[in-house]
């Protein structure tokens, strides 16, 4: 009979690939300078700028990645949403017509 805390584990591990869970474990640790961390992003992950972000943001939407790392996760989508409201906000010139 299986322990029941490793087989959560291993689910929540086996659904995201180990590159998945890099991604992941980098966010977690990655330096707060945006200049230091595209330097360790190209250094460590070996990708540019944009594509960690387009990839760590379609992982934000996989329930894997919450599972994962609940805490990091639900920061990184209330930030992503709080942009988003922040842009539809925006107010590109004068609307009176």
């Amino acid at each position: 009979m299986s322990d029941e805390g490793s087989s959560s584990a291993d689910v929540r591990t086996s659904a995201l690939s180990e590159r998945d869970r890099a991604l992941l474990d980098f966010e977690q640790r990655s330096p707060s300078s945006p200049g230091q961390k595209e330097a360790a992003v190209r250094r460590e992950l070996g990708l540019t700028t944009a594509r960690y972000q387009q990839m760590l943001g379609s992982l934000l939407d996989r329930p894997a990645a919450l599972a994962y790392s609940p805490m990091l996760v639900g920061r990184l989508l209330r930030l992503r949403e709080e942009r988003s409201r922040a842009r539809a906000a925006r107010s590109f010139g004068p609307t009176d017509r």
